[in-house]
């Protein structure tokens, strides 16, 4: 790791490198019937989240989930100097509605489903450069909103095509602190240290297929993985896996054809939360999972549960979007996609 913050074209390494005291997960029943339902946090049998509608039903959602990362990391609301929040609904009202009773700053992000790795990214920058103590990363989606607004009516029944994924309901958040407050982990857990982040470019190969997410969004994957190892002089045998958001099972071949084409093979390394969520034998989600939920409740479960049992030491994990709207897809625009890395390291 270079002792300047400014690494390659793309990257920054982290010289007081941020660490991550407190974490959680809440799903939906689907979410909690899949592979993962033991890693979880708390699994709601109730979709509307004892809201009125889906999007209050996403507000309450990131609510519950903040508050009980926040009391994971064994601080209160006050002690949370920023929030960096998105989701995937317009003028991120799911965030905007659901956190207004926390009373904590926030910097309302959009990355589409890559908005935990930009909302973990940013958040670093600041407490690495001393501007906060603890920050919260965090965001959501909910399979009925994102529904909603970007496919069809529920109630219309429309068949998905093989290629499509499902929107996940769940919520991830974090509390990133600065590395003299790794103390407040109070537990034989390993401590797990944000080392650096690899920003990620837009990256357009004019896929219009909107209910094939994981074709629009592998390049962007592909990209940012391989400046990542290029900013930082590392092969991929480096990390103990390189976890893409929700790729799902048509995205993840594109990608690792397409680093393979860059002299980098990750096919054994590999993982993905779109496949990794549901239980594709037994679950109808086609491809796997998709939406802001996928990425940050698997990493806020099975992904930091494995990092704090030290069976993954080196993590690079890479939440994926795609920059599409209701209007730029009625337009007949094609989907870009963007990526973010996060360098994920247990504290040797």
């Amino acid at each position: 790791m270079s002792d300047k913050k400014i690494v390659g074209k793309q990257s920054i390494a982290f010289q007081n490198p941020p660490v991550i005291t407190g974490y959680a997960s809440i799903v939906g029943k689907k979410e909690g019937e899949g592979p993962l339902g033991s890693y979880f946090d708390r699994i709601d049998e109730d979709a509307l989240f004892g809201g009125d509608n889906w999007e209050d039903a996403e507000s309450r959602l990131q609510k519950m989930t903040a508050e009980l990362a926040i009391q994971k990391a064994m601080l209160k609301p006050d002690d949370i100097r920023y929030i960096f929040a998105g989701d995937l609904l317009g003028q991120l009202i799911a965030t905007s509605f659901g956190i207004v009773d926390l009373k904590i700053p926030l910097f309302g992000v959009y990355g589409a489903c890559s908005t935990m790795g930009e909302s973990m990214s940013l958040g670093s920058v600041l407490v690495d450069g001393g501007y906060a103590d603890h920050v919260v990363a965090m965001t959501s989606s909910h399979n009925a909103s994102a529904e909603k607004q970007f496919r069809f009516p529920l109630e219309y029944g429309a068949q998905r095509p093989l290629a499509a994924t499902w929107t996940v309901t769940g919520s991830g958040a974090v509390v990133i602190s600065s590395c003299d407050k790794a103390d407040a982990v109070k537990n034989d857990d390993a401590i797990i240290e944000i080392k650096g982040i690899t920003t990620g470019k837009i990256m357009d190969y004019g896929v219009k297929d909107s209910m094939n997410m994981g074709a629009c969004m592998a390049p962007a994957a592909c990209e940012v993985i391989a400046q990542n190892l290029t900013d930082f002089k590392l092969s991929p045998a480096y990390y103990d896996k390189i976890i893409t958001g929700d790729l799902g099972v048509v995205g993840q071949k594109i990608l690792i054809d397409l680093l393979m084409e860059k002299g980098f093979d990750i096919s054994h390394n590999h993982m993905d939360c779109g496949i990794e969520i549901y239980n594709a034998d037994t679950q109808d989600t086609h491809a796997g999972g998709s939406g802001c939920g996928c990425s940050a409740s698997t990493l806020c479960s099975y992904i930091m549960k494995k990092m704090q049992s030290k069976e993954w030491k080196k993590v690079l994990f890479v939440p994926t979007g795609a920059l599409l709207s209701t209007v730029s897809f009625n337009e007949g625009n094609s989907v870009p996609g963007i990526a973010h890395g996060v360098m994920l390291e247990v504290r040797s």
